[in-house]
């Protein structure tokens, strides 16, 4: 099972509790193993697995209105 992981950034990152409601939200999508978020950077880290995929996690954060800056980061 492959393993990947994306770093991006959250313009609407404002406080801890953003990052919070984030890290809850992808923890319920299935396949996503480890979250996290730096709020001064506005930074998020994602790992996941099948069946998660990168599509339903931009998904997830659009819905709750923390869409990942649309950039080039690996």
């Amino acid at each position: 099972m492959s393993v990947e992981q994306k770093s991006f950034r959250v313009p609407n990152i404002g406080c801890d509790g953003c990052v919070r409601t984030i890290v809850n939200e992808l923890g319920q999508v299935d396949g996503v193993r480890k979250v996290e978020g730096d709020v001064s950077s506005k930074i998020v880290k994602v790992e996941w697995a099948a069946p998660a995929t990168w599509g339903k996690i931009e998904e997830t954060l659009e819905g709750i209105d923390y869409a990942p800056e649309k950039s080039l980061m690996p």
